[in-house]
């Protein structure tokens, strides 16, 4: 069941990106954004919260601000994306930041539709020296993180998969 994101779902909400995203402050495009001040969707199943997903709206479209899931590939990721795009109706691209290293992201995301749309070599790398320290140097599969790389849904387009 996927449901709106309400204020008595916040302590779960920040001990749960604490444990999966090193909290709910994120760092991109050279600026902090905390992901938990936007409204978002929650996943549950069987009465447990098991997924997350924060969107904030902005000029040139629609940002898809963090989702998060307990157990992936069961549906769930799928099925929050699937709501914010019920939630725009097709009116603006949805897009998102993510970083070089976070391949099983890329491949979630391109298998639903998004696709490549801007590279910022070194992003990390200066947002690792400026604004967030904690940023680790290595991710997964031990690659060194060092790029933000944008995908973007179009506005009209379904999600695949």
């Amino acid at each position: 069941m996927i449901r709106r994101l309400t204020e008595s779902d916040l302590p779960w909400a920040e001990t749960f990106l604490d444990e999966t995203m090193a909290g709910r402050v994120q760092a991109r495009r050279g600026e902090l954004v905390d992901v938990l001040d936007a409204p978002g969707f929650v996943a549950e199943r069987n009465g447990e919260r098991v997924g997350l997903l924060t969107y904030r709206r902005h000029d040139d479209g629609c940002e898809l601000a963090v989702i998060v899931v307990r157990d992936q590939f069961h549906g769930v990721g799928t099925e929050l994306v699937e709501a914010l795009v019920r939630e725009i109706a097709g009116r603006a691209r949805i897009w998102l930041v993510t970083t070089n290293d976070n391949l099983d992201a890329i491949r979630f995301y391109q298998r639903r539709g998004f696709r490549l749309a801007v590279l910022r070599p070194d992003a990390i790398t200066e947002a690792r020296e400026t604004i967030k320290p904690a940023i680790s140097e290595v991710g997964a599969y031990g690659i060194p993180i060092r790029d933000e790389l944008e995908l973007e849904l179009p506005p009209g387009a379904t999600v695949g998969e």
